[in-house]
This record gives C-alpha cells, structure tokens and sequence, in this order.
C-alpha cells in the first residue's frame, strides 16, 4: 500500500489496470518529459484508444489539455504534478502506481459549452472545464449585457470582462477575479465580473447550474471582445450563449486522502 493511502479494504468502485494498459501524456517540460519515460519503462504504456486510464504528467494546464483529449476516448484521467499549482494533480511518485490507480476515487466534471457568434457572423462552438470568460481585446473596456433564461439581469457591465466557471474551476481565473469557491455538489455555477468598472459594487452572481446564460457585446465595433472556453478563442465576438451540457462527461481520478470535493473545501480554508 503506498504512503497516504488509508489503511482498509479499498472503495467499492475498485478498479483493476494491469502493465501495458496505462497512455502516458506528458507537459514539453524537462521534467514532465522524463517522468513520462521512467514511468513508461516501468509499468509500460499503450496508445490512447487501448488505454484503460491515462495518467497525465504536468500541472493543471497540461491536466486540461489531456482532459480534451480523452473525451472520444471516455477513458478515466488520473494526474500527477510534474507542474507547479496543480490543484486538479495527485503527488507525483513512481512507486505503487497500479495501487493508486485502483483506489482512486472518482469526480465526474460535465463542461460548459459556449456558442458565441463573431462580427463576421461566423459561429464557433467549444468546451470549457474550467470557464468560459468575455475579455476585452483593445484599451477601452467592454461593454456587455447579461441575460439569464432570457432575462436581462444586468443591462450593461463595463468591464475588463465577465466569466462564468464550473465549480472544478471556481479555484481557477475565477478565484484570482476575487469570485466564490463554489463545492462540486453544489450545482452553482458562479458568474463573476473582471475588474468591472460600472456597476462598480457589482461582485457576480451564484446561478443554478442549468441556467442559460448568453453575453451580448455591447458597441462591438468599438470595443471588440473576445470569448475563451479552456484553450479556444474566438475574437471579435458579438453574443456568447453558455450553459452547462451535462451530455458530456469526463471522469478524473484522485487519491482518496485528497478527494476534488475535499480540495475545493480545503481551498476556502486557505489563508
């Protein structure tokens, strides 16, 4: 049994992966990349689509990445930090890896998915497991009105821009623009404005996790706005529709002394 793991019979939801069915994605990184061939040598590896798990090396950019990747492949993903945050990554240890990967608990994360429509009339679609967020691309700031279900709930938000987060990502862009932390159970999605500007004591929303959000830009050939889901970016944006999509579904791996739900709630505790 590896260090940190509780004394015990595992969890019901034991799973069992042998040598060779383990795909290894690893960050450019020096380190990220040697760690990739240590553990490739000892436990062996084979190509995303006769994976059982993949194990993603890196901090919590390249956990992103490999999380997009695996989602044709509906394979579990289990990360350990060769980064620097890495709040979604387990310890880094080569040791006792078929262990760790058999009594790792479970987070199941459904993605926002953004249709935003550009100037040009183009549409562009994309997923987000962290946030979709409006930000503005020149010196003035953005102008945006925000509608939820098809109510005007704020008719204009000047603002260096507004995202909206899951709750795996409310640690994320959406902490650091001074939004709420939000529990995976929760079923909230936070809706939180960057350095707004008027209304000036307007601090964001809590909104039910199926709510429908859509971001219309306002004066958009003076003040052009991008949005960005994850890693995709689509400039000169005039509407931005949100909403969760609880048709798609990835599932991430934890050890169980470091649980997402416990991190989440460890992370408010934080000083």
């Amino acid at each position: 049994m590896p260090p940190g793991l509780p004394p015990g019979p595992p969890p019901a939801e034991e799973r069992n992966y042998e040598v060779g069915q383990i795909a290894f994605e690893a960050a450019s990184s020096a380190i990220a990349q040697e760690a990739k061939d240590r553990l490739t040598a000892r436990y062996g590896a084979c190509s995303l689509d006769k994976a059982a798990v993949v194990v993603a090396l890196g901090g919590d950019g390249s956990m992103l990445e490999t999380i997009h990747k695996v989602l044709p492949c509906k394979i579990p993903v289990y990360g350990m930090n060769r980064g620097s945050v890495g709040f979604l990554m387990n310890t880094y240890s080569e040791d006792h890896l078929l262990e760790r990967l058999a009594c790792a608990q479970a987070a199941d994360l459904h993605p926002l998915r953004m249709h935003a429509v550009t100037a040009a009339g183009a549409v562009e679609e994309a997923l987000a497991f962290n946030e979709v967020s409006l930000l503005r691309q020149l010196r003035q700031a953005a102008k945006i009105r925000i509608l939820v279900d098809g109510r005007v709930r704020l008719e204009e938000l000047s603002c260096d821009g507004v995202l909206i987060s899951t709750p795996a990502g409310s640690t994320a862009y959406n902490l650091s623009a001074h939004g709420p932390i939000v529990p995976l159970s929760a079923n909230l999605l936070p809706l939180t404005p960057i350095s707004s500007f008027r209304p000036r004591r307007w601090r964001g929303a809590l909104l039910p996790s199926d709510a429908d959000v859509v971001f219309e830009v306002l004066e958009h050939d003076k003040r052009p706005t991008a949005a960005v889901a994850d890693f995709t970016e689509v400039r000169d944006v005039v509407s931005v529709a949100v909403s969760e999509d609880r048709t798609v579904c990835v599932r991430v791996l934890f050890d169980p002394d470091r649980g997402l739900s416990e991190r989440i709630i460890a992370e408010q505790f934080t000083v």
